[in-house]
């Protein structure tokens, strides 16, 4: 016996939804996909990252791969591997880690790209456009088979590349200033 898969036909409707899992789904045309576990050298690099973050702003603003964002378009919602979020999001996600449309963008996102076309792609141009069209100022494209890193900047309503970093050059953020890292200290690992 096949079984229908369940269509949702708001994001309102996707939102009431539980599966009894602790499964990340993006919603696309009305039907769940699931979010595949990230690699483990992905993981390596958001958490450095996060680290980072956690020592500049306390660990209440910076969010991991399960903050959900809803944006327009398909998919309804993106899982960024790390999320700056404002000081106004803390009390708004106490009860889900989803910022809505009606609420302020975060400040600033983050992937880490995972190996293969597709997922390039993803990264690159898909997400980049949402994350434009929902007007977050800062998105930076983490590159691990380039080693680079990619810092976007919100100039108007479109994304100007502020540049692309790598080995020790000093990572400069628009929203947050200068960084204490650089681009080899989030790929030790990688090489």
């Amino acid at each position: 016996m096949t079984q229908a898969k369940q269509r949702f036909l708001s994001f309102e409707e996707y939102l009431s939804y539980d599966d009894g899992t602790d499964n990340l789904y993006e919603l696309f045309n009305g039907e769940l996909i699931e979010v595949p576990p990230e690699s483990g050298e992905n993981v390596q690099i958001a958490n450095r990252l996060f680290l980072q973050f956690a020592l500049l702003l306390g660990t209440d603003r910076v969010r991991g791969h399960g903050l959900e964002l809803e944006v327009r378009g398909e998919p309804k919602n993106r899982y960024p591997d790390l999320t700056i979020i404002r000081e106004e999001h803390i009390q708004l996600l106490r009860r889900r880690n989803t910022i809505r449309l009606g609420m302020a963008p975060p400040l600033l996102v983050m992937e880490v790209v995972s190996p293969g076309e597709l997922q390039r792609d993803r990264d690159y141009i898909a997400k980049r456009n949402q994350y434009q069209d929902r007007s977050i100022p800062e998105y930076w494209i983490i590159d691990p088979q380039q080693q680079t890193l990619l810092v976007l900047e919100l100039a108007g309503t479109s994304y100007r590349e502020v540049g692309t970093l790598q080995g020790s050059d000093r990572i400069g953020s628009p929203q947050l200033g200068e960084l204490n890292f650089t681009p080899a200290q989030l790929f030790v690992a990688a090489q």
